[in-house]
């Protein structure tokens, strides 16, 4: 038990499990918390409460929504012949954000890691799988980030995709506008080679 009241001390440590949240970091979140109204406070904690209690996965693409099925699965003016492959919900709005995208997603909640002991079997692949059998999707778009774990789950994905005669590609990953030659190391370079356009 740290310097702190008991009560203050089991805010920070719950602040403190959040990814890139440091002690520092904790401490204040938990002295905001005290320094709020009742009624923000009660807001807080229920708006919490709701998201754990209320919201599921989508029994389609695996997103999280309040109904069965998430609005974008539910739009019939999405484009059922494309799925495109993402780690994490927050991929998504990404994508939406682009406003060029008019297909379907799949989140995979996770990547391959042996590192971090998380295997194929952990991740959402047999949902993804099974949406492949009717013959609507003719391509499936690996959209996981270019780190080794997620070009091994686009890699590891695209094996199990290519039998069934589905196109499998991958997202085009190169130079970010402004930057400088000099400065690309050698996968960025090939990346923005491989997926060169034609001007």
């Amino acid at each position: 038990m740290g310097y702190n009241a008991a009560p203050l001390e089991r805010l920070v440590d719950e602040f403190s499990k959040f990814p890139g949240i440091g002690r520092k970091g904790a401490t204040r979140m938990a002295y905001q918390v005290l320094s709020m109204p009742a009624a923000d406070a009660e807001a807080l904690a229920a708006a919490i409460r709701d998201a754990h209690t209320k919201l599921h996965r989508c029994r389609i693409c695996q997103d999280y929504t309040e109904g069965e099925i998430c609005p974008i699965c539910a739009n019939a003016k999405r484009d059922p012949s494309t799925i495109c492959v993402v780690e994490s919900p927050r991929d998504i709005a990404a994508f939406e954000r682009t406003r060029e995208y008019h297909g379907l997603y799949h989140v995979l909640h996770g990547l391959i890691s042996p590192m971090d002991g998380i295997g194929a079997d952990q991740l959402c692949v047999k949902e993804l799988l099974a949406r492949l059998h009717d013959g609507r999707v003719k391509e499936v778009i690996m959209a996981t980030n270019p780190t080794v774990e997620g070009e091994a789950t686009a890699m590891y994905l695209a094996r199990l995709i290519k039998p069934l005669g589905i196109k499998t590609t991958r997202l085009a990953y190169g130079l970010p506008v402004g930057s400088s030659l000099e400065y690309a190391d050698e996968t960025t370079l090939y990346r923005a080679l491989s997926g060169r356009d034609e001007l």
